[in-house]
Formats: structure tokens, sequence, C-alpha cells
């Protein structure tokens, strides 16, 4: 099962100038990447740029598109940054999210989301979905 950790954003997050964290913040998250990686169970990770370097694609219900720059408002709807990881059971998914630092650092108010992936077995046949396996096969592994 995989699993994504999303590091919601804050105020604080998209205000970013420059990629400075807060060094006990990011020592804090080696740390915790580190033990992932020990564990088996570590995909990927990472950080975003703020929205303001971003844009979004509307699709409109006409079929046409538009695109909107960033930065976004909303800063609560927004991702930071996220963590990627492989277990064998939502409940493993949950202790590791319990062990994950705070990413605002502590004291400070931050949220963290996990959201499982869909895997291939879980849509029932058919030729788009034998299509993105043969996608999914090309793909590097390791």
């Amino acid at each position: 099962m995989r699993f994504m950790i999303i590091v919601k954003s804050c105020d604080e997050f998209e205000a970013e100038t420059t990629p400075a964290p807060d060094l006990d913040v990011m020592a804090e998250m080696v740390r915790y990447h580190e033990e992932l990686a020990q564990a088996g169970v570590l995909l990927d990770g990472s950080g975003l740029h703020p929205s303001r370097k971003g844009w979004r694609v509307h699709y409109g219900v006409d079929g046409g598109k538009r695109i909107t720059d960033g930065p976004f408002a909303e800063t609560k709807e927004l991702i930071a940054g996220y963590t990627l990881i492989q277990v064998r059971s939502r409940e493993e998914a949950l202790e590791w999210s319990r062990r994950f630092p705070n990413p605002a650092g502590k004291g400070k108010a931050a949220v963290v989301e996990l959201r499982q992936l869909y895997e291939m077995e879980d849509f029932p046949p058919s030729q788009p979905l034998e299509d993105f396996k043969k996608i999914d096969a090309m793909q590097p592994k390791g």
C-alpha cells in the first residue's frame, strides 16, 4: 500500500523568498526520512516551491482550458511538500504519520494529511487499465 504524507501549506511557507528552512526542522526531517529509508518504506519526498511559482489549469464544461498563474490565496488548500511511503497496512502508515516532524517547527500550527494512492489492482479490468500497466512497466524501478 502506498500513502502520500501531504504537508499542507501555510502563510509562512507561501511567503518564502529563499529555500532557507529552519535548520532544526530540516535536521528532524532528515532523521525521519533516514528512518523511513532504513525501514525500506520511503519511495520519495520533497518540498514544493511557493504557489507564486506555479499555475493551475482550469477545465471548463465547454471543453476549454484556462491557465491561472499563482500565487493562490487559500493557503489551507495548498501543498507545501510530500513524502511517499509504501507500507503493509493502513495502521503502519498511521504509525509513521504520528512520527512525522512538525513541518512548521516546534510550537507552531501545521497540518499533515495522509492519502492512500490507488493501485492498478483497485480498478476493474479494461483496455485503458492495461495501457496504464504497460506505461508503469516502462518506468525505472528502485
